[in-house]
């Protein structure tokens, strides 16, 4: 739609361009003004202003500022029309889109809010919708949510606002990732949003080391420093470069790429509690291995024995190749 709005504003100026070129060279040509006063007649004829002629005009000129003032009624009346059509459309595209993506956030149950869409919220979203997990992104600056393409849900907002946050549905919300660059514009977030949903789980990003201890008090129940994960992940590059080339691997190159998959052992069908690993048989059936297990009591096992029991409450953590991990989602969760 804007593509058509841009073609009909180049048509417009081009007109007005031409508009004006044809009054200068025709009062310096037809009227024999110079280049100067030629400019002077033809801004004063075709904005109507009614100022003076610089000298009595003769026949021809006369006739030419009749054909020109005629002109530029008809050209300077399109070009108007063009540009309030174009401010009108934008301004209901935006207020509908608005519109629209206020009843999809108001829809959303157990959905995860990201707070800040600079680079760490960015990679969040994607990750989440690589995994398929409903969320809404609050921004405060409008700009980067216009230039977005792809069809993430947003709220133009402050998050440290508690009338932003609840915009988003943080009453129903399952999650909150604050990803904003100021450590104490999280910990403002965190303390409003621990306040507004006792059960949402709060992962929150800090620059300091001495600001995770204050966020955990807060209520964040994990905080994230992008800049020393950063300096580990290049160090390991030096002491372990295919180790963790392997590791990045397993990491989403694309929106589609999964590699690990979590499975909550409630979320499977009844006819699978309490059966071992070797009774679910995951490797022949999908091709996928379970490379770790957490107990109902939190305690984590790596490279689980085929004789692991599946417990109520317990986890299933799996390594696949993405259509490995797509068949397993769909042998497990078919019939449920």
């Amino acid at each position: 739609m804007f593509k058509f709005f841009r073609s009909k504003f180049v048509i417009a100026i081009s007109l007005l361009f031409a508009l004006l070129l044809a009054g200068v060279f025709g009062y310096r040509f037809i009227g024999g003004y110079n280049w100067l006063d030629a400019m002077y007649m033809t801004i004063i004829t075709v904005s109507t202003v009614g100022y003076r002629e610089l000298m009595p005009p003769d026949s021809g000129t006369k006739l030419f500022t009749v054909i020109l003032v005629l002109s530029s009624l008809f050209i300077i009346a399109y070009a108007i029309s063009v540009i309030t059509e174009y401010v009108l459309s934008r301004s209901t595209f935006e207020n509908i889109k608005f519109r629209k993506m206020k009843k999809s956030v108001e829809q959303l149950q157990d959905h995860v809010i990201i707070c800040g869409y600079g680079r760490n919220g960015q990679q969040a979203a994607v990750k989440l919708r690589a995994y398929k997990r409903p969320f809404v992104i609050v921004e405060r600056d409008r700009e980067l949510i216009e230039k977005e393409e792809r069809d993430f849900l947003f709220i133009h907002g402050n998050a440290n606002e508690d009338e932003v946050l609840l915009e988003a549905g943080i009453k129903k919300a399952s999650c909150l990732i604050t990803t904003l660059p100021n450590d104490s514009d999280n910990l403002f977030v965190v303390l409003s949003s621990r306040q507004l949903n006792g059960n949402l789980k709060i992962i929150s990003r800090a620059s300091l080391e001495a600001t995770q201890r204050k966020l955990i008090l807060a209520g964040a129940n994990k905080t994230i420093m992008p800049d020393k994960i950063g300096g580990d992940h290049m160090a390991s590059l030096v002491v372990l470069p295919d180790l963790i080339e392997f590791m990045d691997q397993l990491s989403i190159e694309g929106e589609n790429s999964i590699n690990l998959e979590e499975i909550a052992v409630d979320d499977l069908p009844e006819d699978y509690i309490n059966k071992s690993l070797a009774d679910l048989d995951l490797r022949k059936k999908s091709g996928c291995t379970v490379i770790g297990f957490k107990a109902p009591e939190g305690t984590y096992l790596i490279n689980p024995d085929a004789s692991t029991r599946l417990l109520p409450h317990a986890k299933l953590m799996v390594l696949g190749r993405p259509e490995q991990i797509q068949k397993l989602n769909n042998i497990l969760f078919a019939d449920s």
